[in-house]
């Protein structure tokens, strides 16, 4: 896809201007209450919602008979869409909504930041060393987070209409993949630097994130087998819960590097994590719905992956790169 990369920007749609209530203090203001100049943002909202969330691929998958592609493979060369909305499933929360971000209030608000915001940022513009060395960096502690993720299905891509920017799909063309699923996070850190970026990295994490990551109600659809008297086919997981190997919390190390045209190369996102063995925990299996019985749990201990930056090196961590065609 060539909009694969617009997968790295959905989260920014939740800080839109229109999202936010901001509390920031000037440098005059904050130099005269900590001693040091630069610029404090206290993001203080509780809850995001967003009703749909299309990722729009202009060009679909090549047709058939074009050269590299797989005969078989079905594509048109007609846009298409990722598509996450509203689950239908009435007076439930996601009924009407497809994402909603708010605080993890679990454990009497165990997961909160000091100062109950959502995020916490800390700007400050530098010189840097040498030419061109200037840079500004962002400092950001980010509260233990809720997330509710409504169905997501592919569907036909619409036409934007005259009234307004909204493009959307088309409603009679559209499958569902994933009916829905819920995430609990603990408070992390970042570092963020723009500009020269001294620390090696533009988004800089080296964090534990309290309580590790906890995964909820995730089901997997197959439309294939769907007909007029029977449901798409689903694997439905009840929790899946990710650690440090042997602890309750979970280390996150990791660097977001944006690499620029290289001759032939237009560049990509590069995600490089270095860190150590974690624990899973896959609570609840069911094969062919959700209200079929469970087979049981699974429980993996001490995973550990390993990225060659040469041939017979190992590092511990793994190399993730998103790029367009």
């Amino acid at each position: 896809m060539k909009n694969f990369t617009k997968l790295a920007l959905v989260s920014s749609i939740a800080f839109s201007a229109n999202a936010m209530a901001m509390q920031a203090m000037d440098d005059a203001a904050l130099s005269s209450t900590t001693g040091q100049d630069g610029i404090n943002i206290g993001i203080g909202i509780s809850k995001i919602e967003i009703e749909k969330l299309y990722i729009h691929d202009n060009d679909g998958l090549a047709a058939k008979g074009i050269a590299g592609v797989d005969a078989g493979s079905g594509g048109t060369g007609a846009a298409g869409a990722i598509v996450i909305q509203g689950n239908g499933i009435v007076g439930d929360a996601l009924e009407k909504k497809g994402i909603i971000i708010g605080a993890n209030y679990a454990d009497n608000g165990a997961y909160l930041l000091a100062s109950r915001n959502l995020a916490d940022l800390r700007i400050d513009t530098d010189a840097g060393t040498g030419a061109n060395g200037a840079f500004i960096n962002i400092a950001a502690d980010v509260s233990g987070l809720d997330i509710k993720i409504g169905e997501i299905g592919v569907t036909a891509s619409g036409t934007a209409g005259t009234t307004g920017i909204r493009r959307g799909g088309d409603d009679s063309n559209y499958n569902a993949i994933l009916s829905g699923l819920s995430l609990k996070t603990g408070p992390m850190a970042a570092n963020v630097q723009l500009g020269a970026a001294p620390q090696g990295a533009m988004i800089k994490l080296s964090t534990t994130m309290a309580g590790g990551l906890e995964i909820n109600n995730l089901g997997i659809l197959d439309a294939s087998t769907k007909t007029a008297t029977r449901a798409a086919g689903e694997i439905f997981i009840e929790s899946i819960k990710v650690t440090d190997a042997g602890a309750n919390d979970l280390t996150i190390k990791q660097d977001v590097r944006v690499y620029g045209k290289e001759g032939a190369n237009n560049g990509y996102i590069q995600m490089v994590s270095n860190s150590g063995p974690i624990d899973n925990y896959v609570k609840g299996i069911h094969l062919g719905s959700k209200d079929a019985g469970s087979i049981g749990d699974i429980e993996v201990q001490g995973l550990q992956t390993f990225y060659s930056p040469s041939m017979g090196v190992y590092n511990p961590g793994s190399v993730i790169t998103i790029s367009s065609k």
